[in-house]
């Protein structure tokens, strides 16, 4: 079973809105969704938005000021917010969560969900 489970991608047009969520699936206890990393076809996966459990959060430059993320940690869930899509944020995004482990953090991931945006 896949420890984090993605959900809210799809097709908008540019200028559009999208809301993803990530949500512990419960196989493997103690995992901490940490954020958003995403991959587009023939680029390396990289950091979109990261949030600690206090809330502070990080932005890559590409997105800040058009995409929030957010978590409820009663639930053990992340969100993110995108608006203002552009045609380059589409890629399969990825949730990471950590876990802790006497050896140190162990990351784990989401199968991913495709966000496309036409121009």
């Amino acid at each position: 079973q896949v420890p984090l489970v993605e959900s809210g991608g799809g097709l908008v047009q540019a200028g559009g809105s999208l809301r993803l969520s990530c949500a512990v699936s419960g196989s493997i206890f103690g995992i901490n969704p940490t954020g958003w990393y995403r991959q587009a076809p023939g680029s390396q996966r990289e950091l979109v938005a990261l949030i600690s459990s206090g809330g502070s959060t990080n932005y890559a430059d590409s997105v800040k000021g058009r995409f929030t993320i957010s978590r409820d940690n009663a639930k053990n869930t992340v969100s993110l917010q995108m608006n203002s899509l552009k045609p380059e944020d589409t890629a399969v995004y990825y949730c990471n969560g950590r876990r802790l482990l006497s050896s140190g953090y162990v990351n784990y991931w989401g199968q991913g969900t495709q966000v496309t945006v036409s121009s």
